[in-house]
């Protein structure tokens, strides 16, 4: 990493960080394109009903989870927010329109996370101060965005992906959740999952990976993970329990990588929550809990009063 990012201490909780990125199902990046997004408002929503189907899957298996919501999402469904926010699930930004932060200058990425914080932050009544990019894409080159995510009020991210990829990651980045300083101040950085196989690392909790390895191979990494004392950071998305979904036009590999095995998501991850304790990150890794306390982040004490209920 760059010279001015100093990695401290590492803090690992003893619960599963379970997160979802709320979406719609024609804003993923594989299918990205300036005509395609001059259509969103003419297709077909389906965010709503599919993060409905996660809430009551949760709500039967009494787990909370923290939802990255991007702001775009929020402003046209603010009663999708209220009801994630009423039923304690802890609401987190996914940006606003979904712009991977490799497109944006440093003013664009600026108003688009201050957009969807002031955005998810009316709607809830809550603070909103953790941060996940689009596609995960803080890299080497965007390192620069962690000290903007500070300055607009963000205390938490969880975009950084320790492996190979060519989209996203920072192959030797910490794999564990940890304390980054930036000339702003300092920032807890919440990685996605990845398991060391050899001299490797490769992603185990969530997304593509959960449909595309075997159910019993996931389990394996996973434990593995856990046995090395490690909190699981495992995230999904809306559109992956959608099997029914309108089909896009788009390269094969992101067409596979898009529908491979979307009828298979639900029955798995039912069966991963009786297999693990999951919580919001702002629960299972109680430094990030302690965040929602400080007064800049709750002038009122609501939130405060409310965690010391949990």
């Amino acid at each position: 990493m760059e010279e001015h990012m100093a990695e401290e201490r590492t803090i690992v909780g003893r619960t599963h960080c379970l997160s979802f990125d709320i979406e719609e199902h024609f804003q993923v990046a594989a299918f990205d394109s300036p005509a395609r997004r001059r259509q969103w408002r003419s297709l077909e929503s389906r965010v709503v009903h599919n993060t409905e189907k996660i809430l009551e899957c949760l709500e039967a298996h009494q787990v909370k989870a923290t939802m990255f919501v991007l702001g775009w999402v929020g402003e046209r469904f603010p009663q999708l927010v209220r009801r994630i926010a009423e039923a304690g699930h802890e609401i987190a930004s996914h940006g606003y329109g979904h712009d991977l932060i490799t497109v944006l200058t440093h003013d664009q990425f600026r108003e688009d996370v201050k957009r969807a914080k002031a955005i998810l932050e009316d709607v809830a009544g809550l603070p909103v101060i953790g941060y996940r990019a689009p596609t995960f894409t803080i890299t080497q080159e965007t390192l620069w965005a962690l000290p903007i995510l500070l300055e607009e009020g963000y205390a938490y991210d969880s975009s950084i992906f320790p492996v190979h990829h060519d989209q996203y990651g920072i192959p030797g980045a910490n794999p564990s959740p940890h304390l980054l300083s930036t000339h702003s101040g300092t920032l807890w950085e919440v990685p996605p999952s990845t398991c060391k196989i050899g001299w490797t690392r490769i992603p185990v909790a969530g997304g593509g990976y959960f449909r595309f390895f075997p159910f019993w191979l996931l389990l394996r990494l996973m434990r593995k993970v856990e046995r090395e004392g490690e909190s699981l950071v495992f995230y999904l998305h809306p559109w992956e329990f959608d099997h029914g979904q309108p089909r896009m036009t788009g390269p094969l590999r992101s067409r596979v990588r898009h529908y491979f095995n979307l009828n298979k998501t639900e029955e798995r991850f039912r069966r991963l929550l009786q297999e693990f304790p999951f919580a919001p990150i702002r629960e299972a890794l109680p430094m990030i809990g302690r965040l929602y306390c400080r007064p800049d982040h709750d002038p009122s004490g609501v939130f405060c009063s409310m965690s010391a209920t949990i």
